[in-house]
C-alpha cells in the first residue's frame, strides 16, 4: 500500500520539485516551483494526499472511490481531492492522480519558471 515516503520519493524526480513545510513541521508539501501539487496529510487518523484534479473528471474518481476519494480538505473542492491511503484506491492510480497534480500545476505556471525547471 502506497505511503507518504513514496509519493514524496515519486513526486521530488519530477523536474523542478521540492518539498516544504509552509504550513505545519509535520505536514509536509511537494512543489513545483513556486505552487504546491501535493499535500501531505491525514484524514481521520489514516495518511492521505491532496492532489489537484481536472475539474470536469474530478466526480469520476470520487464516485469510482466515494470512501477514500472525497473533496479536498481545506482546498477548493472544485479542484482538489483528498486521497485516503487506506489501499482503497490502487497504487498505481494514486500515482497517476499524483502525475495529474504535477502536470495541472506545471501547466499554469509561468513561462520564466517552467524556462527555469528547463535549464535546471
Amino acid at each position: 500500500m502506497i505511503d507518504h515516503a513514496r509519493l514524496m520519493e515519486y513526486g521530488l524526480k519530477k523536474p523542478g520539485t521540492s518539498l516544504k513545510h509552509p504550513f505545519d513541521p509535520d505536514l509536509p508539501v511537494l512543489f513545483i516551483g513556486d505552487k504546491m501539487f501535493a499535500l501531505l496529510g491525514t484524514h481521520q487518523g489514516i495518511p492521505s494526499v491532496n492532489l489537484k484534479c481536472d475539474p470536469d473528471n474530478v466526480w469520476i474518481v470520487r464516485q469510482t472511490y466515494p470512501t477514500a476519494v472525497l473533496p479536498g480538505y481545506h482546498m477548493n473542492k472544485r479542484h482538489w481531492n483528498t486521497v485516503v491511503l487506506n489501499g482503497e484506491v490502487p497504487d498505481t492510480e494514486v500515482l497517476d492522480m499524483l502525475e495529474e497534480s504535477y502536470q495541472l500545476v506545471y501547466r499554469k505556471l509561468t513561462r520564466a519558471v517552467k524556462e527555469a525547471i528547463s535549464a535546471g
